[in-house]
């Protein structure tokens, strides 16, 4: 039995990462959930899965969350990173579910590493700002770190069989490239000037995948596989220029790898987020899954294009962002963060994202090879240089 600990248990992946603890009640027991703010249905959790330890980390909710279960007795609660810290390395559970949306779940997750537990990760933010750091990590604590993302997932799924030790390596001679496949999101074939005036519930609206706001807002954007690229160049230990992006608007095939002999090697599957998630839970098992299954007959085409680095400037600027490296990449995601955050907000347009992100990552003296204090400096320096806009 795996003792999990779910780090953003109310959001997409952390309530998917739940359905499928309901499916294989034999196979887990969830110690940990900790959340932001979520606090109803936290208590809804709470109440099912009995966990050990609970962390809430806006102190306001984690005081309503207090009142709230006060008739139960044996849990403990906690707030703030300090909270998040102490139950990521709590020994009271084996695996971490990072599904913590933004930077914040950066140092919850090296902790979780530090202390030896399997990570099964879902934060983009981890590998994107300090994959650096992080990969060095898995080693020295003798850990794993299984993708949760759809395309890493099938990455890393296409490797299986290879002289390939996990998700982890120094760099795969047998690799050509790898092919990260994008659906384009809700406004692929859409010029700049028609997107300038798309609403919230525009952007909300992805034609295939059902996701959380903010990975919603950065599909449409597409710095979701800005973020994506800079992810993959960590864990599967390859250089920038071996990643390639094919818009694939069907979400059929996930993503591939291409091999030095030619071959080509891919997962394809219905765009479902419990796939991977369960995946990376059970690897190197492979369990039934009550999912709708594909039929190629009724999909019946494939298609692939070049992505649009005219209409969709902020994707086109992260390769470059990704080659330099550095504490750029923290400008480029804390840039995104903050501007998402305005747009669902209402407060900014949908092209401004982009703008937002251009003009931090061009006045940024870059920092080569930061540690992680310098990494959460650049997060704060970022946001408030965009605070004066």
């Amino acid at each position: 039995m795996k003792h999990l600990g779910i780090f953003g248990s109310t959001g997409s992946i952390g309530t998917q990462t739940l359905e499928i603890v309901r499916d294989y009640p034999d196979d887990f027991r969830v110690e940990i959930l900790a959340v932001s703010s979520n606090v109803a249905k936290l208590e809804h959790q709470i109440r099912e899965f009995r966990p050990k330890k609970v962390c809430v980390y806006k102190e306001e909710a984690y005081l309503d969350l207090k009142n709230r279960i006060a008739d139960l007795s044996g849990i403990e609660v906690y707030t703030g990173m300090e909270g998040l810290l102490a139950c990521a390395s709590d020994p009271c559970y084996d695996t971490m579910v990072a599904a913590v949306v933004g930077m914040i779940g950066i140092l919850p997750t090296m902790a979780a590493i530090r202390a030896g537990k399997c990570v099964a990760l879902a934060n983009k933010e981890t590998l994107v700002t300090a994959g650096h750091l992080i990969m060095p990590m898995l080693k020295e604590y003798h850990t794993d770190l299984y993708p949760v993302d759809s395309e890493h997932s099938a990455i890393f799924q296409s490797l299986q069989g290879l002289p390939y030790n996990g998700p982890v390596s120094d760099g795969n001679a047998a690799i050509k490239r790898i092919l990260l496949t994008a659906s384009g999101g809700p406004f692929r074939g859409r010029t700049l000037a028609e997107m300038k005036n798309y609403t919230v519930e525009d952007a909300l609206r992805h034609p295939n995948w059902a996701m959380g706001q903010k990975i919603t807002i950065d599909s449409a954007t597409m710095v979701n596989k800005g973020l994506e690229m800079m992810e993959a160049r960590w864990l599967f230990g390859v250089e920038p220029d071996q990643i390639t992006v094919l818009i694939h608007p069907q979400s059929i095939l996930h993503s591939a790898v291409e091999f030095t002999d030619g071959a080509v090697i891919g997962q394809m599957g219905m765009p479902d987020m419990k796939l991977p998630i369960q995946y990376a839970l059970f690897y190197p098992e492979r369990k039934q899954m009550t999912a709708k299954p594909l039929d190629l007959f009724q999909v019946a085409d494939l298609h692939f294009e070049k992505p649009d680095l005219v209409n969709f400037p902020a994707f086109a600027l992260a390769r470059d962002v990704m080659k330099t490296g550095g504490t750029l990449p923290t400008v480029y995601n804390a840039a995104n963060e903050y501007a998402v955050a305005k747009f669902l907000r209402r407060e900014i347009g949908f092209t401004e994202i982009g703008d937002m992100i251009l003009k931090a990552v061009s006045r940024h003296a870059v920092i080569s090879n930061p540690d992680t204090e310098t990494i959460l400096q650049t997060e704060k320096e970022t946001v408030s240089y965009l605070k004066t806009l």
